[in-house]
């Protein structure tokens, strides 16, 4: 099962920007479909955005389409969440997620492995 490692999150004002990592191992990088979520406190976690295994095609919630942009990198095993414009609603922990067999599903359950997430705190 690959190993997932989140950074690069942190307290940013309202408007600001920030790039989380996910660092992955131990499993071919390229093999896998990536996938950010976010969970708030209180709520559910819910799907942010997700790219193929070949950086070909991204996908977005509409809450963040214009906002945020997802990347990887299979050279340096990583996937990367550029988020400007940040909101205060967008406050929650972020993790990265895998899946080895749907692009693009924004369905928790269908991710093989998941990281520890890291937490994004946007001061309004």
């Amino acid at each position: 099962q690959v190993q997932l490692v989140e950074s690069g999150g942190g307290l940013v004002q309202a408007g600001g920007s920030l790039r989380l990592s996910c660092a992955a191992f131990g499993r071919t990088f390229s093999n896998y479909h990536m996938a950010w979520f976010r969970q708030a406190p209180g709520k559910e976690r819910t799907f942010v955005a997700a790219i193929n295994w070949s950086g070909g095609r991204t996908y977005y919630a509409d809450s963040v389409k214009g906002r945020f942009t997802i990347s990887r990198d299979n050279a340096k095993d990583t996937v990367y969440l550029r988020m400007n414009s940040l909101k205060f609603e967008d406050t929650a922990v972020y993790c990265c997620a895998a899946n080895s067999a749907y692009s693009g599903t924004y369905l928790p359950h269908e991710y093989d492995a998941w990281g520890q997430g890291t937490q994004v705190t946007v001061s309004s």
